[in-house]
């Protein structure tokens, strides 16, 4: 009874008060915090990519900068993240003097002077604009409007220029009151004989057989095999013009003949077997290369799409966004993954290489399987092998 009430009279046990977090502790939690924000990586690639698409403030210096901001990379735990320059200065911070965040980037400069050139060329004799003449008028050098256009479409001013007098011949063309010599000259091709030199280049046949709409065209094909499944390639005479790929041979087929509903589909022989070959070893191993020509039909803005596309290098990707910064036109996402879905040179213009902005994969027009596995056999073939030490006896 005496041991029972000693229990039961001795006093509760006394709790310690818990210790506050000390700074360094704090510190260390918000640098873990920013260091596993995606935008953190952005800031310390110093990427003109995320220009505009958030800024980030430092609590050490009081100011918010860009993400490519040439200053010294601030420690993370002094680094806040901001959706707008107002949400930065409404947060008590002020613009950086070296990278000048409340003002247009470079960047969107480059884009706005890139786009007034696209207009001109659009809309001038494109044969009498020199490339002087144009910078001219844009406000610039010519070798600075050269780097900066080719850097943003993957063309030279030349080139896209000679890509808008082919649609506009093409959509001459079509239309059946005007005569093939009225088309090239309202095209803005200086003469039908300096035209002609090159129409089959341009138009993968002549004029006459173009507005025919393909009538007596001879394309070769063979269908055959590959680990992605069946695999049809088709050539004009010019280059390949399709690659397709699928599971039903006959479907491959079928997608060919309404592509040139009036051309004259001929089986391919041996030796065309082995074009088919060639083509089929480049599918399973893309880092090879493809050393033959392509017949590439599309309107200038897809010939754009698909060249940036091919400059993609193997392993890497890039997003819709991305293109169409690179091609002049930020606002057309969508029309670049149109032009995308109607690329018909599989792995040979890589659209397989595009994503969607958070990485994920979309849409494939041969299936998204497909994609994840050419990505998959480029990365891995763009994968520096394992270096092991061999043991001396």
């Amino acid at each position: 009874m005496q041991a029972s009430a000693t229990a039961a009279s001795s006093p509760p046990p006394i709790s310690m008060p818990t210790r506050p977090a000390t700074r360094s502790t704090q510190a260390a939690q918000q640098a873990a915090v920013t260091q596993a924000d995606p935008r953190w990586a952005a800031v310390l690639a110093r990427s003109t990519a995320a220009d505009g698409s958030f800024w980030y403030s430092v609590r050490s210096t009081g100011v918010y900068c860009r993400p490519s901001c040439a200053a010294r990379t601030p420690r993370p735990e002094n680094v806040r993240f901001h959706a707008s320059c107002a949400e930065a200065e409404n947060a008590g911070f002020r613009p950086c003097q070296r990278c000048k965040p409340e003002q247009p980037s470079a960047q969107s400069h480059h884009a706005e002077w890139v786009t007034q050139a696209c207009r001109l060329i659009e809309a001038e004799d494109v044969e009498n604009l020199t490339l002087e003449a144009l910078a001219a008028r844009v406000g610039l050098s010519g070798s600075h409007l050269h780097r900066i256009f080719k850097q943003a479409t993957g063309l030279t001013p030349k080139a896209y220029a000679a890509a808008q007098r082919e649609q506009r011949l093409r959509s001459a063309l079509e239309q059946p009151t005007a005569s093939v010599t009225d088309a090239i000259y309202g095209a803005g091709y200086p003469s039908s004989s300096r035209f002609y030199e090159k129409s089959a280049q341009v138009l993968g046949m002549t004029p006459t057989r173009y507005r025919a709409g393909g009538v007596a065209q001879q394309i070769r094909f063979a269908v055959g095999q590959c680990s992605l499944g069946a695999i049809l390639v088709a050539h004009s005479g010019q280059g390949l013009c399709a690659i397709l790929l699928g599971d039903d041979p006959d479907a491959l087929v079928r997608d060919l003949q309404d592509r040139f509903a009036q051309a004259q589909l001929v089986g391919g022989d041996a030796q065309f077997e082995l074009l088919v070959a060639q083509v089929v070893a480049f599918v399973e191993a893309p880092g090879l290369g493809l050393n033959l020509p392509l017949d590439v039909q599309g309107t200038a803005f897809q010939q754009r799409v698909w060249q940036a596309l091919r400059a993609i290098p193997v392993g890497q990707t890039a997003s819709y966004a991305d293109i169409a910064q690179r091609i002049g036109a930020p606002t057309a996402t969508r029309a670049v993954a149109q032009a995308c879905g109607a690329n018909a040179l599989a792995v040979a213009i890589p659209c397989h290489r595009v994503v969607r902005s958070d990485g994920a994969l979309s849409g494939y027009r041969w299936g998204v399987e497909r994609k994840r596995a050419l990505l998959a056999r480029e990365s891995d073939a763009t994968t520096p092998p394992a270096v092991t030490e061999e043991k001396v006896a």
